[in-house]
């Protein structure tokens, strides 16, 4: 049997989705987290401290999901 090999469509949808995705995760806990420090609650610094690292995460579980289909194929 033939290995599977990523092609270039995944690779690309992979990049496209998990960026678009962590922009919008990322960006609302960041907007979040600036109204309500513009509103004078300290604790808008925690959806803006846990923006980026949560974003990142969205494109981390993408590529390990495309990785295991690759090693399973259905």
């Amino acid at each position: 049997m033939c290995d599977p090999m990523i092609t270039r469509g995944d690779i690309l949808w992979l990049g496209i989705a998990s960026g678009v995705t962590g922009g919008i995760i990322g960006g609302s806990m960041l907007g979040i987290g600036m109204d309500l420090v513009v509103n004078g609650q300290p604790f808008g610094l925690v959806p803006i401290i846990i923006g980026g690292p949560s974003s990142a995460i969205i494109g981390w579980l993408m590529s390990r999901r495309l990785a295991r289909r690759l090693t399973n194929p259905d």
